[in-house]
């Protein structure tokens, strides 16, 4: 077998962290591992993902055509899902459903928030960040931005 199906804990912990910022956020930097890659999952994505103390995960967003989920493994957040705001913590599941509601967390705790996320990887998605009036369009690998029309 050419494709490496099973990770170790080791392998997984020496994988370099990618460090990811949001362009629409400075205070969203996470750091991660996609396991999905390594493994050569292509229809769901896979990340062990790392959020230092007082950043952001992304934006306040949702997402038009995919699902996805978050299990939490360490530290705790503060979740902005749609009009309420709760505190999630290790072993705690979260799903995305398909439009909405739209969602944020944010670490506060003293040390690193990990979590697991998986995802759809459709051909086209629209995310759309409300707070910021706009959407973005992802259609066969490529990406644009539109502004929202009012009252969306």
């Amino acid at each position: 077998m050419s494709e490496q199906y099973v990770l170790s804990s080791s392998e997984i912990a020496a994988m370099a962290e990618v460090r990811r910022a949001h362009p629409l956020n400075p205070r969203s930097v996470r750091r991660g591992r996609s396991l999905g890659d390594a493994t050569g999952l292509t229809q769901i994505g896979a990340h062990l993902v790392r959020v230092e103390p007082g950043r952001e995960t992304t934006v306040y967003h949702y997402h038009e055509d995919e699902e996805e989920l978050v299990y939490m493994l360490e530290g705790r957040a503060r979740l902005e899902i749609g009009e309420e705001t709760v505190e999630v913590g290790a072993v705690d599941f979260v799903g995305f459903p398909v439009s909405g509601p739209a969602h944020l967390m944010t670490n506060v705790s003293d040390r690193d928030l990990v979590y697991l996320m998986i995802g759809e990887r459709r051909r086209r998605d629209v995310t759309l960040y409300p707070r910021l009036g706009q959407r973005m369009i992802k259609e066969d690998g490529l990406r644009r931005m539109e502004e929202l029309a009012e009252g969306c």
